[in-house]
């Protein structure tokens, strides 16, 4: 069996389930060299639907890493019109404020069926990408009713975590991301399974096994975890045995206006899920919580605020949440009724 082979099944759940694609679509796939082989399973996925195809790698359009949308795959979107969009690639330092800015041109400009796979991998294709997204999209939508009236969440976990965040519904909205983007404009990180806002306000402890944007691909599981200290709303305290690890969380979050304000506050709904792969993209639909600095994604949330910046962290394995008082997950395992 090829490569390109192994990949098809998850490749095929993405195009025919995720995003529907017929053949009245035309499919655009940005991708790098490092992913070009699951960029190549979704594009023949989407041309035996019938779909034109174009597959450019972000190599082909400039020098890495991006802080802005380069103009060749600007220009070159733009002359194909796609109706869906996916995005296959790594990620570099530096370069959230890029795929931002990306999203803004595919949501708003071109309004495609956006499939978001950054730091996805031939095993994130294999298991996360291989779930029945039905079944994802009805537990979403069960956490999404239980949650968006909410005005505070607390989850805590063996390992020291104490955390509660605060929300406003009539200020932010909860986003419930089921994997099924079917009409122009939606868009969702693939694999998917989740729901997010962003808080008011929070504080706690969060102590977390993996990091999120470059430091999920640079590091993976942490033998140690790393202890994040919150107060008002922003990091106020960075700790690790390894300083310099601490040091270099710190400058990331320190480095950009709003980096350490907390700006994301999700529950993952993916139970097809069994064990964190130590990459994010994956790992943060984990049933469970995870908590990001920095951007709040403020065109999805109505966060008044951005940043160039944007860090999940994944408490661990087994959360027990609770929402206004009412237990909605146990050690891992959602205790919903309905």
């Amino acid at each position: 069996m090829s490569a390109v082979e192994d990949l098809l099944p998850g490749a095929r759940v993405a195009v025919c389930q995720c995003l529907a694609v017929s053949a009245s679509d035309r499919v655009f796939i940005i991708t790098d060299d490092e992913t070009k082989a699951i960029g190549d399973a979704l594009a023949l996925v989407a041309r035996e639907q019938g779909a034109p195809v174009e597959l450019v790698t972000l190599e082909s359009c400039g020098r890495r890493p991006f802080s802005e949308v380069p103009e060749p795959l600007v220009a070159a979107l733009r002359a194909f019109a796609p109706t869906v969009t996916f995005f296959a690639a790594q990620g570099r330092p530096g370069e959230v404020s890029f795929r931002i800015r990306l999203g803004h041109v595919l949501r708003h400009e071109l309004r495609t069926r956006h499939g978001h796979m950054i730091g996805i991998t031939p095993e994130l294709m294999r298991t996360g990408m291989c779930a029945d997204y039905e079944r994802v999209a009805a537990r979403t939508r069960q956490v999404y009713e239980r949650v968006r009236r909410a005005r505070a969440i607390r989850v805590v976990h063996p390992n020291g975590t104490d955390f509660t965040a605060h929300f406003d519904p009539a200020e932010r909205s909860w986003v419930p991301c089921t994997g099924l983007y079917h009409e122009p404009g939606q868009w969702g990180n693939l694999p998917e399974g989740e729901v997010f806002t962003a808080p008011i306000s929070a504080g706690g402890t969060l102590v977390t096994i993996l990091l999120g944007d470059y430091f999920s691909h640079k590091y993976g599981l942490l033998d140690e975890p790393v202890r994040f200290t919150v107060q008002d709303g922003h990091v106020v305290r960075v700790e690790h045995p390894d300083g310099e690890l601490a040091r270099e969380v710190w400058a990331y979050l320190e480095g950009a206006e709003n980096g350490r304000r907390v700006g994301e506050f999700a529950i993952g709904t993916n139970e097809a899920l069994t064990a964190l792969t130590g990459n994010l993209l994956q790992d943060e639909k984990f049933p469970g919580v995870h908590v990001a600095f920095g951007n709040p994604y403020p065109d999805l949330t109505g966060a008044n605020w951005t940043s160039t910046v944007h860090m999940d962290v994944i408490p661990g394995v087994g959360v027990t949440i609770w929402a206004d008082d009412e237990l909605i997950m146990d050690q891992g395992a959602f205790v919903l009724s309905g």
